[in-house]
Order: C-alpha cells, then sequence, then structure tokens
C-alpha cells in the first residue's frame, strides 16, 4: 500500500508517499515569511500553503513515481486551524478524485511514531520524549492506538522556551538552532540556573526562563555561556523525567521526536545513556509528512478507524 501523507498543522508544507516498504519520497516548505515577525502568524501561515500545497504534492508524488497513491493520510491537528483546514479540504478533493480512502491523523501520534520509519525501529513498548514549540510530553507507546501520557509541561514548551531565550539574545527566529550553535562554544558552568522539576511531575521552564532573563539583563555573561547554561538546564530537566520513567516502568528503548529533537546537545546526552535510545535524522524532527503518512498507514494495516474528520487545534493522543 502506497500512502500520501499531507501536512499543513503550522509553518511546513509537506508531503510524503510512504509504503510498507519505507518512505518513498519526503517534500517539506519551510515558510520563511515569519522571521520578520519574531513567531508564526496564522493568517500568513494559511495564505503560504494555499501557493505551496499544489507543487508540494505533485513534487512528492513525482519523486515517487506515483500517480495515484491507494491511500490519503493528513494532518487534523492539533494545530492552527487555517493552516489545518488547507491541508485536509486539499486531501479530501484529491482522495475523492482518485476515489481511495483518506485519513485523517494527529499530529502528535505522527511524532510518536516516527521512530518507527528508521532502521532500526524501537520495539513496542517505547517510552517516546516529544519536544517542540508546542509539546513537551513523556509518553509511553504500547502499540499503534496504544498511548499513555506520563510527563507534560505545566507551562511553556521546551522549545517555546528556547525561542524566547533567543528573544532575549537577539538572536532571531526560530531560536532553537541558534541557542544550540552557541551552546556547542560555552561553558554550561559558568552560569548557574536552577533546574524546575515541580512534585506533581512534569517540567515548568517559566522559572528557569525568568532565571535566564535577570542573567542577561545583568550583562555579565557571553552569550554563548548563557547559551550553554541554559540548554543543559532544559537537558537536564528532560532527562530526568526519562530516566526516572525507564526505572519505573523498566522499559529500555526510548525515543525521542519534534523540533527540538534535532539538538545537538540532547541528542548527545541521549545517546549516553546506558540504555537503548532512537533519534530521527534532524530533517525528520521538524514537521513532516512521511510521520503522517506512516501513521496513516500503519492504522490503516491495523482495521483502525480514523478520527472524525474535522481540523482539531487542540487533540490529545491517548
Amino acid at each position: 500500500m502506497r500512502v500520501l501523507g499531507i501536512e499543513s498543522s503550522c509553518d511546513e508544507t509537506a508531503a510524503a508517499v510512504v509504503s510498507d516498504d519505507g518512505v518513498l519520497s519526503d517534500v517539506v516548505w519551510s515558510q520563511e515569511v515569519h522571521a520578520a515577525y519574531g513567531g508564526v502568524v496564522p493568517e500568513l501561515a494559511a495564505r503560504a500553503h494555499l501557493e505551496r500545497i499544489v507543487p508540494v504534492v505533485r513534487a512528492a508524488l513525482a519523486a515517487a513515481d506515483v500517480d495515484r497513491p491507494d491511500a490519503v493520510a493528513v494532518t487534523a491537528g492539533p494545530g492552527l486551524v487555517g493552516a489545518l483546514l488547507v491541508g485536509m479540504s486539499f486531501a479530501r478533493a484529491a482522495a475523492v478524485g482518485w476515489g481511495v480512502p483518506v485519513v485523517a491523523v494527529n499530529h502528535l501520534e505522527g511524532h510518536l511514531l516516527s521512530p518507527l520509519l528508521e532502521r532500526p525501529a524501537p520495539p513496542f513498548p517505547y517510552l517516546s520524549l516529544v519536544v517542540s514549540g508546542g509539546h513537551t510530553t513523556l509518553y509511553r507507546v504500547d502499540g499503534v492506538g496504544r498511548y499513555a501520557t506520563l510527563h507534560e509541561t505545566l507551562d511553556d514548551a521546551a522549545g517555546e522556551a528556547y525561542d524566547k531565550v533567543a528573544r532575549m539574545l537577539d538572536l532571531g527566529y526560530p531560536g532553537g538552532p541558534e541557542v544550540d550553535r552557541l551552546a556547542a562554544l560555552g561553558d554550561p558552568l559558568a552560569v548557574p540556573l536552577p533546574r524546575p522539576l515541580p512534585a506533581a511531575g512534569g517540567w515548568s521552564f517559566s522559572g528557569l526562563k525568568t532565571a535566564v532573563r535577570a542573567v542577561v539583563r545583568a550583562g555579565a555573561n557571553r552569550p554563548e555561556d548563557v547559551c550553554a547554561g541554559f540548554q543543559a538546564a532544559v537537558i537536564d530537566c528532560l532527562l530526568a523525567r526519562v530516566n526516572q520513567e525507564v526505572d519505573r516502568t523498566g522499559i529500555e528503548h526510548v525515543a525521542i521526536a519534534g523540533g527540538v529533537a534535532a539538538n545537538r546537545g540532547l541528542r548527545a546526552r541521549l545517546a549516553a545513556l546506558p540504555i537503548a535510545t532512537y533519534a530521527p535524522p534532524p530533517g525528520r524532527c521538524t514537521d513532516n509528512a512521511a510521520m503522517i503518512g506512516l501513521t496513516g498507514l500503519v492504522r490503516l494495516n491495523a482495521g483502525l478507524e480514523s478520527a472524525s474528520f474535522e481540523a482539531r487545534p487542540s487533540w490529545e493522543v491517548h
């Protein structure tokens, strides 16, 4: 079975063709219009998706040498409503034209299952840390459609905290990659920062962000050292919960996904753990359609029904 995946939940317009043999094509067009505003502007994102979705889908089909897929999978949430509607409207129209089924996919489920695209793939059950600008959640993955939330952020997601620290340092948008680059040049011990771990579980990055703001306003430290100290604190917090759940559950297979999973510091620290770890290539950490096509494929193969076909700005996985 060959499934066309379509992703348009935020600021990437993406299409991919995935089959039982793997990824046949994977095309991503990242919107640059938002850089001038320091964040994603929903209306501009929707307009950019309208402009690019047809050529992106055509490019994915051509690269896979596919004229008519066997099914279409599309992100239905969570995400920006206007952006989601562009992808969903296109997917439904294309599926009707081809006479094939269309599957509504949860974007977070796509991230959870994205490690299955790589080799070696983690066996079920595994723990999955999804870290991005909108989500920081640790899940237990027992199988397709069988997920349990173990920990989640109580305020800012980790990627959001990265972008806010980048703005404090005038590093531009998106700030995560630049903070990661500077962190590699700095001394994490030069700027002592808190490691907030709420007693109720999960994560809270608001206090860490406030501590960084105080350091930046004092102006006594190099940006490289501030970034190194901040990144070390974030990674310590993330891995503290991961190690806690490895010990509690006995599951020693841990995957990461989401935009922050491309962070070199996090990937290095994760790889150093004495367990089996899985990290997608950096290009598949950010939003992509290969993970959406895969999720549609495995759900169809498992005989699982699609969720109701409507745009859902908030949509948890269970």
